[in-house]
This record gives C-alpha cells, structure tokens and sequence, in this order.
C-alpha cells in the first residue's frame, strides 16, 4: 500500500489542473466522491489497481504519484522538524507533507538549508573541542608564549650590549636565530592543527551523498546487473566474495561503475564518488556471487531465510540481507525490505528505508526497534512485530553480529543488522511462521524516534516531542 501524505496534495492539484471534478474522477475510478475526498485529503491509503487507475486518470505514471525520491524527501523534512532549535514552531507533519507534495523546489532548499547548517554546526564543535579540550592546543601556546619570551629578551640584551665584546654578542644572535625558527615551526604546526582537513569539518557528508545516491536508485543499478554475468561466480570457499571483489577491480577499472557515479549529480566531491564506487564494486561483486535470477528463484523457495541462503551461496548474513534489498528488477521484483544497521552506540551506519519506515539518517530510532533489542542477544534473531502510531505494521528480523576488529584485549566489535518487511507480506517468509499479522493482533507499539512521536505515555522515552497526536 501507498501512503497519502504525498499522493492526496498531488492527485487534488493534478485533478484540479486538468479541469476535472472530484464526482467525475470517482465516477471514472468506479469509487466514491466521499472516498476520494479522503484520499486527497491524505486520510486514506491507496495502492496496486487503483493508484495505477488514478494515474492513467489523471494522465501519470505511477512512479510521479507514488515516488521514492519524494518520500526521502518527506523524511528529511521530518529530520528537520525535529531538531530542538524548531521546536517551538510545534510543526506538523501534514504541513510537511503539503509542502513536499505542492512545492518540492521548496521542501529540496529547505532540507539543503538544513543539511548547510548540520555541517557548519559539526566544524563549530570540532573546533570548539580543539579549543577547550585539545592538550595539544594548550601546550602550544605555552610553548609560543616562552619562545616569544626568550627572542624579546635577547633583543633588549642585544641593544644594551652594542658597545660590548664580540662573544656576548653573537651568542645573543644566536639565541634569537634559534629561537626565531622554532617559533616559525611552531606557528606553522598551529596552522596545520586548525586547518579544515584536519579539524573534520566535513564529517559524515560524503557518506550521506552517497546514500542519496543509492536510494534515488532504488538500491538496483540494472546495468551492474547485466555486467555481473561477464564476471562470473567464482570457485567455492570462504574467500568467494573477496575473489568476485577482486575480479571486479580488474575487470573494470572504468566501464559501468564510473558511468554510474559520473551520471549522478548527488555526488558532489571526490570523496563521495570514490565511496559510491566502491559500493557499487561490492553490489557488482554480491551480484557475481548471487546472480538475480538464480538468487530471486533460491530467495522465493527459502521464504527469504537469510541463513539458508547465505549457506547456499556461501555468502555472509550481512551480504545476503543487502542483496535482499536490490531485487527490484521491474516485473521480476522480490518482496521489499528495508535494512538498517547500527553499531552499539546506536550510530546508523547503513540504511535502505521502505514506503512507510523511515530509516534515521542520523541519531537514533525507537529504542523499541529489533535492531537495538538484538544487541542484547548476540547471534540470537529477534522477530518483532512492529506498529508505528500511524497504524503502519511491519515484520523487523534483526541480529547481532561479529565484525572483524582488533585482536585481544579489545572488545568485540558488534553490529545489528535489521531486515523490515510490511506485515502484509510477512507470511511469504520464514520468519512470519506462527505470526499473527491480523489487525487485532497484539504488536509492539514503536515510533520513528522519540522527538516525533506521539505516543505520549511511552515509558521508554528520552525526549519530548515535537509533534501532537
């Protein structure tokens, strides 16, 4: 199913603009004008027959109704709303979604606004770190305060002294010289400390073009699909992917992956477009080791059991979920999930959102959601059925699992991988056996996050929110 927010603004201005009455529409619809009221309205959730109806109605294709693009940008538009400074705007989510829906030039500049401001806020407190917490800063100073001492002292001695001997003299020159270059070592170190690259005021924005980038493709690139079968699965073993990995490097120094990155205009700086070629060198390597169609056909008879299929195609957990969230090769689609997966300080450090779960793109989610409760279990799968305050139901299978880090005696370097489908289509997976999906059925009441959220009586909150009931 689709959801509205979006939908209702455009199918009432794009009705309105061709001259067409909300009783006529219904009619040619075969539905009623009360309905479609509803609908317009963002009250009703529409998909499959009738919002396809609609959009050859109302001369669309479906995708400019019901698009991915405008739902992240829906998303980014609630990030905004939540930040503590807005708060007293108390501003709803409907106007957000009006906004986007009616003016999306608008709704892009105010979330790039918003992203400007993140990014300068980040290079405040990196420099305000340096300035209050850095002993290097501290120990500089003192260091330039002493040097700068000692050349002012010699240079008094150095005037008085003019009519005295030689020796004393050049020894005082001496001094200055010394103490001179040092000083021009240490100012340069000064100057190196605070320079941009090294104060990190650009931190996270290469990484979040690049999850632009893979979103507004739909985390499917057809053309790396297609380059998959020039490659290859290689031999069996552990070392697989890395030898497909590999392969990929020395198949294709340019071709299809630098294609795909110089055609996006969402990468803006070199770093974000060597990080956006290596992710799709990992996709054309999942795609070598999992080819579509025998992956589609294998993910179909395993009900979507991750554990199956990664023995299977002697993949990891990790590489078989991802490759979960790219079957969407139109009229050869698998089920859509969505991803997510945090490390155990909550950071999001991956995300494919659906329709109606908005993935953070940074901070954290419910701390309700399988992905956090899965830390608690390493190894253990938390099924978890899901109900966000809207009504929308999802099916979240989450684990913990063990990255490769450092050798003793540091800790383990965990992660929680989460896979979310609608609850509508749980039972076409393993993980809906014995699950009542109904309605009625008893689910997990959760939020996106706690700022807005409306389920003021949550025992589990941390902030207030921003938004009503």
């Amino acid at each position: 199913m689709a959801s509205t927010p979006l939908l209702g603004p455009k199918i009432r201005d794009r009705r309105r603009a061709l001259g067409i009455t909300q009783t006529s529409l219904s009619a040619t619809l075969g539905i009623s004008a009360s309905y479609l009221n509803l609908i317009e309205a963002g009250k009703r959730n529409i998909g499959g027959s009738l919002l396809k109806r609609i959009a050859e109605a109302l001369g669309l294709a479906v995708d400019e109704l019901d698009g991915a693009a405008e739902r992240r940008l829906l998303g980014d538009l609630g990030e905004l709303a939540a930040e503590p400074a807005l708060s007293a705007l108390q501003l709803e989510r409907q106007s957000a979604a009006e906004l986007a829906g009616r003016h999306p030039g608008w709704a892009r500049a105010l979330v790039a606004l918003h992203r400007g401001w993140l990014e300068r806020g980040r290079a405040v407190g990196a420099l305000t770190d340096r300035l209050h917490q850095d002993p290097f800063l501290a120990e500089s100073v003192h260091d330039l305060l002493t040097r700068a001492t000692a050349i002012r002292s010699s240079a008094e001695i150095l005037e008085s002294a003019r009519e005295q001997v030689p020796d004393p003299h050049r020894r005082f020159v001496s001094i200055v010289g010394e103490e001179s270059r040092r000083l021009a070592d240490l100012a340069q170190a000064l100057a190196a400390f605070f320079a941009p690259a090294h104060a990190g005021t650009r931190a996270g924005t290469p990484a979040e073009e690049v999850d632009d980038f893979l979103l507004d493709r739909g985390n499917h690139f057809p053309a790396l699909e297609d380059a998959a079968g020039a490659i290859g699965a290689p031999a069996s073993g552990a070392a697989r992917f890395a030898r497909a990995r590999a392969a990929v490097e020395a198949a294709y120094p340019d071709g299809p992956l630098a294609d795909e990155v110089r055609a996006s205009p969402l990468l803006t700086s070199d770093t974000a477009r060597r990080r956006a070629r290596r992710a799709l060198e990992s996709y054309l390597a999942a795609a070598a080791v999992m080819p579509y169609e025998a992956f589609l056909a294998a993910a179909r008879r395993a009900r979507y059991d991750v554990d199956a299929l990664a023995r299977e195609f002697e993949a990891s957990v990790e590489q078989v979920s991802h490759r979960l969230t790219t079957l969407r090769r139109p009229g050869a689609e698998g089920l859509p999930f969505g991803l997510m997966r945090v490390d155990a300080a909550g950071f999001t450090s991956k995300r494919a959102p659906l329709p109606r779960l908005p993935l953070p793109r940074r901070g954290v989610a419910c701390p309700l959601w399988a992905v956090y409760l899965a830390l608690q279990s390493p190894g253990a799968i938390v099924r978890q059925l899901a109900e966000l305050p809207d009504g929308a139901r999802f099916l979240f299978v989450a684990r913990a699992i063990d990255k490769r880090g450092p050798a003793f005696p540091m800790p383990r370097r965990l992660v929680s991988l989460m896979l979310a489908c609608d609850a509508l289509v749980a039972d076409q997976t393993v993980y809906g056996d014995g699950l009542d999906v109904a309605s009625a059925a008893p689910a997990t009441p959760v939020g996106a996050n706690c700022r807005v959220c409306a389920r003021a009586a949550c025992a589990y909150r941390q902030e207030d929110a921003i938004v009503g009931a």
